[in-house]
């Protein structure tokens, strides 16, 4: 159990609550936070060279440091966070961070992204604290291809995540599908045909060159438009509108369905023209944009004792140098430096 004291926030001079306008006139209003960079998975293209070597602990902000800067971060027009790692189910204390969260005045809604491993250790007392959405990572339903995608032998234990989560009536529970050509990309109607039986918001992702790869990037990617083709073929799409919680996706639902579809199309028909997230690296740094090496050190100031004014100037700051959109292809003109399990996702 952790106890998180109130930080005593000085008040602000900035008197509409959403200062957190990028110069290409976007409202930010959601906070992405990487709790840690460790995590209990290898994924490949998440760390394409298996060896990690993971932040120091002192080098990583403490759950009191994040409080105070998502404090600071809603007081400037923040409504949305979402805590995301590396895994950060294994940092210890973190789901009552999460439930601490709740307190901040300003924020509308509060969720999670995990691997799911060891999620359902968590779920009651997540749902009693008041978090209802959760996003859960799963690129494949065969055992084997997860341990191989993975280099873990953990599936089971993600389903029964998620099948805990549909029992207590979490809604949505997405499930992230990264799409990687040669790999998964023959269980894209399997998935899809989840949403026919259960409520699952099963999003397909398309792969991201981030971080420096073995392979060509275009070697894995397969675009949102050819995967809606292949899910097509066993049913009719329905176009549904998107709400304030499906973010970047595009959803759709098979008729009389419980579940949706989703596709988040960050390479072939990018959303940056919309983007509203700003991100906050368990290492101390803010991030404008996930897929761009631009990043503003608010850990160097924070922890040599910067006013909270000082402090959300760094916010404004680093939302004034967001770019209108990354510069990311599938042919690798240029990449980010930073791997997935650095930034937070």
């Amino acid at each position: 159990m952790i106890s998180i004291s109130e930080p005593k926030v000085e008040k602000q001079n900035r008197s509409d609550g959403s200062r957190l306008i990028d110069p290409h006139g976007r409202k930010i209003s959601y906070l992405r936070v990487s709790v840690t960079d460790r995590c209990n998975l290898r994924c490949f293209y998440c760390r394409p060279h298996g060896i990690f070597e993971a932040l120091p602990h002192k080098d990583i902000l403490t759950y009191e440091e994040m409080y105070r800067l998502i404090k600071i971060g809603a007081g400037l027009g923040i409504k949305k966070v979402r805590i995301t790692g590396g895994e950060p189910l294994v940092r210890r204390g973190v789901v009552e961070f999460i439930t601490e969260l709740i307190k901040i005045k300003g924020l509308e809604d509060i969720s999670l992204t995990t691997n799911g491993i060891y999620l359902n250790q968590h779920l009651e007392k997540l749902n009693s604290g008041g978090i209802k959405r959760i996003n859960i990572s799963m690129d494949t339903l065969k055992k084997d291809r997860f341990r191989k995608i993975t280099g873990a032998d953990r599936f089971k234990e993600v389903w029964k995540s998620i099948q805990l989560a549909e029992k207590i009536k979490f809604q949505p529970i997405k499930i992230n599908m990264v799409v990687i050509k040669g790999i998964n990309d023959d269980e894209i109607k399997a998935m899809a045909l989840l949403t026919k039986s259960h409520p699952y918001h099963i999003r397909f992702i398309e792969y991201m060159p981030v971080g420096i790869q073995k392979q060509k990037p275009g070697d894995f990617f397969i675009s949102s438009f050819t995967i809606k083709q292949q899910i097509e073929q066993i049913g009719r799409l329905i176009p549904i509108s998107s709400n304030t919680f499906d973010g970047p996706a595009k959803m759709y639902q098979f008729e009389n369905a419980p579940g949706k579809v989703g596709f988040i199309s960050a390479m072939s028909n990018h959303f940056c023209g919309t983007c509203n997230r700003l991100r906050l690296t368990a290492g101390g740094y803010l991030k404008p944009c996930l897929l761009s090496n631009i990043k503003q050190d608010i850990k160097g100031p924070l922890r040599s004792g910067s006013s909270d004014n000082e402090l959300a100037d760094l916010f404004i700051k680093a939302i004034n140098s967001k770019p209108m959109e990354h510069q990311l292809d599938s042919t690798a003109k240029s990449f980010i430096s930073d791997q997935m399990s650095n930034i937070g996702g």
